[in-house]
């Protein structure tokens, strides 16, 4: 019980709201609300074993706006705390949570995303990314499951998030060859570099552009799809690596490797295409090898192998 006394300290130390502090008697209700909030909560979920205290700290930060001098309970039962329950428990890693979350909510989605007319071409994308956001941390950020406020039913608060991502996905869509071409183009920095090569990069942007999006259609079906996720759908590593069930570093060698074959491909298409000097080819070379690489060093990092599961990018080489 020890922990179920510091319920209250807890929930109204983390409010964004600064409540009236309650009298003994308040704080004896609260602590009973608290309490029987957690207990019924914790039934809806009997194979999620969360303790009262992280829980009521979530709650806590996701309580609705009010006047310090509002009566809580009501504002709680606004909530829909046994979803608030399972989300906090994703949060804190969970594996029985993330499960139930999968085949309570995720597994619901092919057949929403149907009925709301989404193309089937694009559903599976859907629902892998949506789980990788909502469940995947990065080092910058906890899972955005973390978003839901409990204001509204879990379902349709996943169901928004997915369609959002649907919309992102559609609102992409063009020949892949030639999307790979532009999102490699964005990759390189501004300009501003080196004068005299960012004249040579606008007198030879068509035909960068040109043979970067040819060299974009000598890639596999995979290894496109793969830099989509990457640069359109801008997944980190670190979540494509949950996607595909692999390593950090796997991932890193298969992006490396894809954009590797690009760069050399674009180059065999320059050099039979521009009528530069020798010396003149190898410094705009130069500017398009160096920009490649200082993009892989800044988004990759190269470290170990390991072979890829089968329906994952084929390593190369």
């Amino acid at each position: 019980m020890d922990e179920v006394r510091e319920l209250v300290t807890t929930f109204l130390a983390h409010t964004k709201v600064r409540f009236v502090p309650p009298t003994d008697a308040e704080a004896a209700a609260l602590d009973k609300v608290l309490l029987r909030a957690w207990e019924d909560a914790r039934a809806q979920w009997p194979g999620v074993v969360l303790p009262a205290r992280p829980f009521v700290l979530h709650l806590a930060e996701r309580l609705p706006e009010a006047s310090p001098q509002s009566p809580i309970a009501p504002l709680l039962a606004r909530l829909s705390l046994a979803e608030l329950y399972l989300t906090c428990a994703c949060l804190q890693g969970l594996a029985s949570a993330q499960e139930a979350f999968e085949r309570n909510y995720l597994a619901r989605l092919p057949e929403k995303l149907r009925g709301l007319k989404q193309p089937d071409a694009i559903i599976d994308d859907v629902c892998q990314i949506t789980r990788v956001k909502l469940l995947v941390a990065t080092p910058g950020s906890a899972p955005r499951i973390g978003d839901y406020s409990g204001r509204g039913a879990l379902l349709s608060w996943v169901l928004v998030t997915a369609g959002r991502i649907a919309t992102r996905l559609r609102a992409a869509e063009k020949p892949a060859p030639e999307q790979d071409a532009e999102a490699l183009l964005a990759a390189l920095p501004g300009q501003g570099l080196d004068p005299e090569l960012d004249v040579m990069k606008r007198r030879h942007h068509a035909e960068l552009r040109q043979a970067l999006r040819e060299a974009a259609s000598t890639l596999s079906a995979d290894e496109r799809h793969l830099l989509r996720l990457h640069f359109v759908d801008h997944l980190s590593t670190y979540e494509l690596a949950s996607l595909f069930r692999v390593n950090q570093s796997t991932i890193s060698r298969w992006l490396k490797s894809a954009r590797q074959r690009v760069y050399e491909e674009t180059r065999s298409r320059l050099k039979a295409r521009l009528g530069l000097s020798t010396l003149g080819f190898k410094s705009f070379l130069a500017f398009v090898d160096s920009q490649l690489d200082l993009s892989i060093s800044q988004l990759l990092e190269d470290q170990g192998t390991e072979a890829p599961p089968a329906g994952t990018p084929p390593e190369d080489g």
